[in-house]
């Protein structure tokens, strides 16, 4: 008998020992988009109801992961800017323990990651898109397999790496990407896998597909009670304007139609589950990189502690839980998202994880869950937002700007969601503020918070110009549509329907139809970001409107216009715009326009030599833009908030001077 049982527990603990078989273990896809906001889904705007922002936005492939799983509802990222984002949503860790706290430097591939981990229990990892980490290249640590883009990419035709090897595409890079997703489940659908699909939208310059490009024409957004007030590193609470929360104000429509366009794609992947009879045995994670401002507290961009910033869309759906379409407000984090696949999979979760899963919360027995977190933004060179630190809990949030204890924040979220009333100085808050302050202490300390040497300081921050030409076109030397630079800085264009013809003395010109641009691509030595900027354009115009020259979007760049024959000069910085209109109009004949930012906050308009308009610049702008620099046209992202037509006429030449010329 006794060596009955001894036999029997020897086959036991052989049948322990090995695997299970493929289609007994989970799949994992973690599904994230670029700066969708958390409200930036129809389910959550039909939730709302009259306080809305966006009632018109569609988006049903999202809405069937919410309906078909659990949406988390108080879901945030503990430092709202991608890269870093990105790198927490793999470790499981905080960026001063991961090595990203900004969006320039590459991922450490020593980390230990979600992926690294399930490949060594047998799973096999992919990544595809967006990967970011700076410019990064090769194959994507912790993956066997990755197709993804350097850096930024671009929406249309952008060049792809297949497992560190480049490869051309053309198309909309999200349905790309999809491709690349769907290629790598129908390869491993026999087998448990990992698959990581990060979306290029919904970021800057925000250029949906064909199929989405006139999608909510006409629609503007509601107004919200902190719409037009002024963040406090920005001036103090001040109210930049007086929207009522029922007011109907701009809304980046390309913002949206992204958000559409990717919405397909989502679609697209939820089909080849079903196809592949893989949906039961999926957790699939809908999610976002970062939240975005979309004019609270006259923002743009991410990045800082407000509420628009930190919180992200964040839905889980694994049909076996049978909570089909439910909702918590369990405060969720991306550091969470590591040690939730790992603990799904039966894999042990590493101590340095500082996230927790959230399998208890999915299965309805969340125990002793947090109550608050703490958030921390590093300062970045080249940009103007300071370092951010903060602690959120269920109910209030105190802010902190190291250096800056003038600036400290102190919000009752019940009372005042939206962040209108700083309660710090209020006597009638001190009981709150000293709860706060304790907490900030406790999160602080959980994490063991500092500031890695790694971070950018403010006293890196070159901002002096180079005070040399950085971009000369005369397009006498030009070929077909390669457009020559003649500065030495190497910043060629591309013409798109702008053709060289004859100009004046035996010159050339390039001829714009309202149709036709040139496109140059961002460099170090165009960023504007500097204290001081000469544009020089010299053109003839056959319309009294117009785009001359443009650079980036509504929360940082620049643009030369005409708008009713006169010449106008816009500058945004820090999602504010200054502008000069000239005292005179052109038109009809030959004109050399010069534009000017001075190193004493002004705004310089020159016809042909002569003054022609002065105006205050209420800041240099913060980083240089995210997108390139265009001729004849204003597009994606554009600087005005109003799309501005392209220019029609003959254009001789384009000087562009990093400093105020001479």
């Amino acid at each position: 008998m006794n060596r009955l049982l001894l036999l029997f527990s020897l086959l036991c603990a052989l049948v322990a020992s090995v695997p299970a078989p493929a289609a007994t273990r989970l799949n994992f896809i973690l599904i994230y988009t670029d700066d969708q906001r958390w409200d930036a889904m129809g389910v959550v705007q039909r939730e709302q109801g009259e306080k809305a922002r966006f009632p018109w936005l569609r988006t049903p492939n999202m809405d069937r992961l919410a309906a078909e799983g659990v949406r988390f509802r108080n879901a945030f990222v503990v430092n709202s800017l991608c890269a870093p984002s990105r790198a927490t949503f793999l470790t499981g860790r905080y960026g001063h323990f991961n090595g990203v706290v900004n969006n320039h430097t590459p991922f450490p591939e020593s980390n230990v990651t979600f992926a690294s981990l399930l490949r060594e229990a047998g799973y096999r990892t992919g990544y595809v898109g967006k990967w970011h980490m700076g410019s990064q290249c090769g194959q994507r640590p912790g993956f066997d397999y990755s197709a993804s883009f350097v850096g930024q990419g671009k929406y249309f035709d952008c060049p792809v790496e297949v497992n560190g090897k480049p490869a051309a595409t053309q198309g909309w890079i999200d349905d790309v990407s999809t491709d690349y997703a769907l290629g790598f489940l129908q390869e491993n659908r026999a087998r448990p896998f990992a698959l990581v699909l990060g979306y290029k939208s919904t970021h800057s310059p925000c250029e949906p597909t064909e199929r989405h490009k006139d999608d909510y024409a006409g629609e503007q957004a509601r107004a919200v009670p902190n719409y037009g007030l002024q963040a406090i590193y920005n001036g103090g609470g001040k109210r930049l304007g007086n929207a009522a929360p029922a007011d109907k104000v701009p809304a980046n429509l390309g913002y949206f139609r992204t958000i559409n366009s990717v919405d397909d794609s989502i679609g697209r992947v939820l089909k080849t589950l079903d196809d592949l009879k893989l949906t039961q045995n999926t957790v699939v994670v809908f999610a976002s990189d970062n939240g975005y401002y979309l004019g609270e507290h006259s923002l743009g961009d991410k990045r800082s502690a407000y509420e628009e910033s930190l919180r992200i869309p964040l839905i889980v759906r694994y049909p076996p839980l049978n909570r089909k379409g439910a909702t918590t407000d369990r405060m969720a984090l991306n550091t969470d998202l590591a040690p939730t696949f790992l603990d799904f999979a039966g894999v042990p979760v590493p101590k340095e994880m500082q996230g927790r899963s959230l399998r208890p919360v999915l299965e309805e027995k969340p125990g002793d869950w947090r109550k608050a977190f703490f958030y921390a933004y590093f300062y970045e060179k080249n940009y103007r937002i300071p370092t951010v630190t903060a602690v959120r809990t269920d109910t209030a949030k105190l802010v902190r700007y190291p250096g800056h204890d003038e600036w400290a924040e102190l919000f009752d979220l019940r009372r005042d969601p939206y962040e209108t009333r700083n309660l710090i100085a209020d006597p009638a808050a001190a009981e709150l503020r000293r709860e706060l302050e304790a907490a900030y202490e406790r999160e602080k300390n959980a994490i063991a918070f500092r500031i890695p040497e790694f971070a950018d300081r403010p006293d890196q921050d070159a901002r002096a110009p180079l005070k040399t030409t950085v971009l000369e076109f005369h397009f006498d030397r030009d070929e077909g549509d390669r457009v020559t630079d003649a500065s030495g800085k190497t910043n060629p264009g591309t013409a798109h329907s702008a053709p060289l013809v004859d100009g004046r003395n035996g010159g050339k010109a390039r001829r714009f139809d309202g149709k036709g641009y040139i496109e140059i691509a961002k460099s170090a030595t165009l960023d504007p970001a500097v204290a001081g900027w000469t544009l020089d354009a010299t053109f003839k115009s056959d319309r009294p409107d117009g785009v001359i020259v443009a650079c980036g979007g509504r929360s940082q760049g620049y643009v030369l216009y005409l708008e009713g024959g006169k010449p106008v000069f816009a500058v945004t910085a820090n999602n504010r715009t200054s502008r000069v209109t000239a005292n005179q109009t052109v038109g009809g004949e030959w004109v050399r326009v010069t534009a000017r930012v001075t190193g004493r906050l002004q705004l310089r308009l020159e016809i042909d030599g002569k003054p022609a308009g002065q105006a205050p610049l209420h800041d240099f702008i913060g980083r240089q833009p995210n997108e390139g620099l265009q001729i004849g046209a204003d597009l994606g992202s554009t600087v005005e908030s109003r799309m501005l037509p392209q220019f029609v006429g003959l254009i001789e030449s384009v000087r562009l001077y990093s400093g105020e010329a001479p």
